[in-house]
């Protein structure tokens, strides 16, 4: 088969691998039918993440038809349509008991595209099927499915909850890029009293409003400012960190008020300095996370009922052998515009709900 192989960083190839099989009792082979790249892969390729060796195929968010499954699967069966999940869970240690699916050890957790090959690959072998993929109503577009595959649970879980988004509140999110936009549209199921957009393109700015943004400002006109201003000087309740880099994290910490909550969505590859002197007065909490994925279920019943805007946060279309091009449209989003890139060819039936027939 043909997969996106990381060559080492700043390289990636579009090449022949082996096919996967069951190598395990609870494995399934799903053939990728919709993929998307992650920013988390871009941090890959940047070097951000050792882990990733050289020769491993990357991604970790799909929707795909479960072609072959291991004697223990339970759950699907080959035909499934199904939404294969960033986080693997083997649903036995001490974190998988706990529902924190994401710190599994057992031989879970971010798995796929990290330490074994993953899902930009025209198949992919998920360990621990009966946990890690969400047969799909056909209902539910794969094109919006696939954006719950990571962006969405990742945004709500580590954003919005870790944040503790309540109602009335001021919301800041640093970093509209596909989470930072996600992390918006959760942050409205609570009724937050406003929500602030922060980035450095207009582009995505003009995105955050159309998703729910009160207000939105660059990083060059003073976000600091406008917070102060639109609090009356007091600071945010939740500012959520959705970058991952060294200024918009300590942007972060300068903008939430006393007893506020900093929700730290982005990977970082490189250390920021955690400004103690300043923070340790102020009763803040700082929170970090790994996804877990256990929102995913009522996340796809919202999405099914028509409740979670999605299919808008995709900007670039693309054929799976694209994949390098799609990696280079992607990383240049200042430049292309990109938000989320999806790759390959949706396979399903809609079903077409019809309306009640007229009473009398």
């Amino acid at each position: 088969m043909k997969a996106a192989v990381f060559q080492g960083p700043g390289r990636i190839t579009w090449k022949d691998v082996p096919d996967p099989g069951v190598a395990d009792p609870g494995d399934a082979v799903v053939r990728v039918d919709v993929v998307t790249i992650c920013g988390t892969d871009l941090h890959i390729l940047k070097g951000d993440v050792p882990e990733v060796t050289p020769g491993r195929v990357l991604g970790h968010e799909a929707v795909g038809t479960v072609v072959e499954t291991g004697r223990d699967v339970r759950t699907v069966r080959p035909g499934d349509r199904v939404l294969v999940s960033c986080i693997s869970s083997c649903g036995r240690c001490r974190f998988c008991r706990e529902g924190r699916y994401g710190q599994c050890r057992g031989g879970g957790g971010w798995v796929l595209g990290h330490l074994v090959d993953g899902t930009q690959a025209e198949y992919v072998r998920v360990p621990f099927a009966d946990l890690s993929v969400h047969p799909l109503p056909n209902t539910v577009d794969s094109l919006d499915a696939v954006l719950l595959a990571d962006i969405f649970p990742t945004a709500y879980e580590v954003g919005v909850l870790n944040g503790r988004v309540q109602p009335a509140d001021t919301v800041v999110v640093v970093g509209a890029g596909p989470i930072g936009l996600a992390a918006i549209t959760t942050a409205r199921f609570y009724s937050p009293g406003r929500i602030i957009a922060v980035d450095l393109d207009e582009s995505r700015l003009a995105a955050a409003r159309k998703l729910g943004a009160d207000a939105t400002v660059t990083a060059a006109e003073g976000p600091e400012q406008l917070v102060q201003d639109l609090t009356d000087g007091l600071g945010a309740d939740v500012v959520m960190e959705a970058v991952g880099v060294p200024a918009t994290f300590e942007l972060c910490t300068r903008m939430v008020r006393p007893g506020g909550r900093v929700a730290n969505i982005g990977v970082h590859g490189k250390p920021a300095e955690l400004h103690l002197e300043d923070l340790w007065i102020k009763d803040v909490t700082i929170t970090t996370g790994l996804v877990d994925t256990t929102s995913t279920p009522m996340l796809l019943r919202m999405m099914a009922a028509g409740r979670l805007p999605a299919a808008e946060l995709i900007t670039h279309r693309f054929e799976l052998g694209q994949m390098e091009e799609a990696y280079d449209v992607f990383g240049r989003a200042a430049d292309t515009g990109a938000v989320k890139v999806a790759l390959g060819d949706p396979q399903h039936t809609v079903v077409q709900v019809a309306d009640p027939p007229a009473s009398g």
